[in-house]
């Protein structure tokens, strides 16, 4: 690990949002390894007992000796347990089904939402990002993430209903800032899946521009089937495929959030 200026420290964000199916991990996977490619440091936490950004990234969640489960508990550290994803270039605190028996461990613990972020605390100065990919539940998994985050990402589909749970979304993440994390905000929107073809899905990309303004990001990434093909083959799209049009999209959106960071500092 490269030696890093002391007060350089990673910036922590979620992706989330709380109706499954709309392409999380996929921006999880695709994003690091998209950061890693413009040079960034960069660290993946599978928040999900599906251990799927584990296994997209190209790691074998059943042959793991310790896990972010025991990360959780305290017993062992990230520095102990991060894998290198070798197809992405970046770490990994993987997850797998043992994860799904933190909720009842954490419930027990004093500071239990704030586990992840006092395990974080310890790495942060090996890294430029740190991405948490939450589940799609709003449970103590993913309070935990919103409770070490410095800010949300939302990937989504421009549908109807997308809407309505988006609307779930903004006040969670108000009553997380206002409760647990004052340092929590909206980073931005990533519109996901996108069909331009689709005159609702223009529809909806319109009103969120016009509700959201410049939290909206302006990179889109279209429906592609090479992205949906990589997670088979343990690497991330961007590296599948770098010239398929979801590739492109999310090296562009790695490179806007780059940006975008850089203005907040």
């Amino acid at each position: 690990m490269n030696a890093v200026p002391p007060n350089k420290t990673a910036r922590v964000f979620c992706i989330a949002n709380q109706k499954g199916g709309v392409g999380k991990t996929t921006t999880a996977i695709n994003l690091a390894a998209s950061l890693a490619i413009h040079n960034q440091r960069v660290l993946l936490i599978d928040l999900d007992p599906q251990g799927n950004a584990t296994m997209g990234s190209g790691i074998d969640k059943s042959g793991l000796t310790s896990n972010l489960y025991q990360v959780l508990i305290g017993d062992a550290t990230i520095a102990q347990t991060r894998v290198r994803s070798e197809s992405g270039k970046y770490d990994v605190l993987p997850a797998n089904r043992e994860l799904s028996g933190a909720e009842m461990d954490l419930v027990q613990m004093e500071e239990r939402e704030r586990q992840l972020k006092m395990a974080i605390d310890t790495i942060r100065t090996d890294y430029d990002f740190v991405l948490i990919d939450c589940p799609p539940t709003l449970s103590l998994l993913t309070l935990n993430g919103l409770a070490a985050a410095h800010g949300v990402i939302i990937p989504m589909q421009c549908e109807y209903f997308a809407l309505e749970g988006l609307s779930d979304l903004v006040n969670t993440i108000k009553r997380v800032h206002r409760n647990i994390n004052d340092d929590l905000r909206i980073i931005g929107l990533l519109r996901v899946m996108f069909d331009p073809r689709m005159t609702l899905q223009q529809q909806v990309s319109s009103q969120l521009e016009a509700h959201f303004g410049d939290k909206v990001f302006k990179a889109v990434v279209p429906r592609n089937v090479r992205l949906a093909e990589a997670p088979s083959h343990g690497m991330p799209g961007v590296v599948y495929d770098r010239n398929s049009r979801g590739a492109q999209a999310y090296l562009a959106f790695g490179k806007e959030l780059i940006k975008r960071v850089k203005a907040l500092d």
